[in-house]
């Protein structure tokens, strides 16, 4: 078992997004200064630095291009013209404490590009959130097997300074209640300490179930957050 770091600051948490799509992940992600998105291929969520800056939903328009749709995890206020909200709910944002008590498992295999059919068919049965075929680029994504089988899974996403989410946790619904989710989380959560980090992660508000998870496996809810989707304008200035 891997000993948990003395926690990090938590104001990069605040704009989680924008802080890992200008740090570790950078060469996974395109954009400017103001606005960034991540490949196509890796995630459909984009980062903003001045969430007020009319220049920065400008250039988000331009990057992205007219009509389409983008994830923007926080809450949005207001929008310019043209803009529009597709869908907007509440969720809650994660942190470990020293009441986390990671560990390998030794049933665990790490996922990669020769796993991507299997990862889309478990997410496409279980939908736990946005995954993507290069999703695993983002970082360590671990599963549990049977048979051959992907049962089970779960992996990192966003990674700003000091901190890395747990995303992905899912298991096939004949396998629920044996325990997995909890050790795969257990699991990539060891990995995270052994680098210095801390985790982290987002659930939706009314996924109580999963919430209850990680308080009992020692998560304590940091902040409420709203997740929302934009579309952009149907035409885009050049």
């Amino acid at each position: 078992m891997t000993a948990a770091p003395t926690s990090p600051d938590t104001a990069v948490l605040e704009n989680a997004i924008w802080e890992s799509m200008n740090g570790v992940h950078a060469p996974l992600t395109e954009g400017t200064g103001r606005a960034r998105r991540y490949l196509p291929t890796i995630a459909p969520f984009v980062g903003i630095g001045d969430i007020d800056d009319p220049r920065t939903w400008t250039e988000l328009a331009q990057l992205v291009g007219p009509g389409q749709e983008v994830a923007v995890p926080r809450e949005v206020a207001s929008l310019p013209e043209g803009w529009s909200v597709v869908v907007s709910g509440p969720g809650v944002q994660m942190i470990a404490t020293t009441a986390l008590k990671p560990r390998p498992d030794p049933e665990a295999v790490r996922l990669g590009a020769d796993d991507v059919e299997d990862m889309l068919a478990l997410i496409a049965r279980t939908q736990p959130g946005p995954f993507l075929p290069e999703t695993y680029r983002l970082g360590t994504y671990l599963g549990i097997r049977r048979e051959g089988e992907l049962i089970a899974m779960a992996g990192e996403r966003l990674h700003p300074p000091g901190w890395t989410e747990i995303s992905a946790v899912c298991t096939d619904a004949q396998f629920r209640g044996e325990g997995l989710a909890t050790r795969l989380v257990l699991a990539v959560a060891d990995g995270i300490y052994a680098r210095g980090e801390t985790p982290f992660l987002h659930a939706a508000a009314d996924n109580t179930n999963a919430i209850e998870l990680y308080k009992h496996l020692g998560f304590v809810l940091r902040t409420n957050i709203t997740f929302t989707v934009v579309r952009t304008p149907s035409t885009v200035p050049n």
